[in-house]
């Protein structure tokens, strides 16, 4: 496992305008100034956390998927975001992991946002993603999935690193500062959170706190309330030092998740 060099763009989203976004991002993107291994963008960095999926959702094959392409080739490393996505008539907030080679990996959002009404529009995901990336075990997910620690358990240190991409609203940040320590504690990982700022097109308040915490506990990024890319890198060596010195994942409850179908229906 290697030292991993990661830019995460804090950004201002224009509501359901896919491609000012892509060309905001863009732009945004050409200030990288050294070589990264992993470009982290927010939940429905296209279009902002939208229900208007029947408007805005594309193919697989779609504009969005082929701007990563693009992006992951031009900086020659890995990006990943969500959006949304059409497929055998449902749609799914969904996580890409672009490789520069135009291979990918994808995650569904398991957690769908019922006050949002999220599960009136799209379907949950059913299964973790675990990619590698310079020997790092990563683990992505979307927003609300924050909230649920079982679902993120680091059962049998399946990961090193847990990644959340979101929209998370100004009014729950205390939430958001406060489960991102927790999950990075808990489970002995790097957490990294990447959400964006500004009001969506309902007038909700995104303040950011994008943030980054290393497996004790410490606070390695954090940046509110103004669009920023921050390019950084993680130490293998604070992961392996932490689970040596206190090795208490092996002392971890060992079950199995069984998973609720009522989650699994679109409704």
């Amino acid at each position: 496992m290697e030292n991993l060099k990661i830019t995460l763009f804090q950004g201002y989203l224009f509501w359901e305008k896919a491609d000012k976004n892509l060309q905001n991002i863009a732009l945004r993107l050409s200030g990288i100034r050294e070589k990264t291994n992993l470009i982290i963008l927010p939940e429905m960095f296209n279009t902002g956390f939208s229900m208007n999926a029947k408007e805005l959702a594309e193919p697989m094959d779609g504009k969005t998927m082929q701007w990563m392409y693009k992006i992951a080739i031009q900086y020659d490393c890995v990006i990943t975001g969500s959006l949304i996505i059409s497929e055998k008539g449902k749609y799914y907030n969904r996580l890409i992991w672009m490789l520069p080679d135009g291979t990918y990996k994808y995650y569904d959002k398991r957690h769908l946002f019922a006050m949002g009404d999220e599960h009136h529009t799209y379907t949950a995901g059913t299964k973790k993603l675990i990619v590698e990336l310079k020997g790092w075990k990563i683990c992505p997910v979307i927003c609300y999935d924050l909230r649920f620690p079982v679902w993120l358990r680091n059962v049998n240190k399946t990961y090193d690193l847990l990644l959340v991409i979101a929209n998370w609203p100004e009014r729950r940040s205390l939430h958001w500062r406060t489960l991102i320590p927790a999950r990075a504690v808990e489970n002995q990982t790097y957490v990294i959170g990447v959400n964006r700022v500004g009001h969506d097109g309902n007038d909700v308040y995104h303040s950011g706190d994008s943030t980054c915490i290393d497996p004790n506990g410490n606070v390695v990024y954090y940046k509110r309330d103004e669009e920023d890319l921050y390019t950084f890198s993680i130490i293998a060596d604070e992961v392996i030092k932490t689970r040596r010195a206190m090795p208490f994942l092996k002392d971890a409850d060992d079950f199995n998740l069984i998973m609720n179908k009522d989650l699994q229906k679109h409704v």
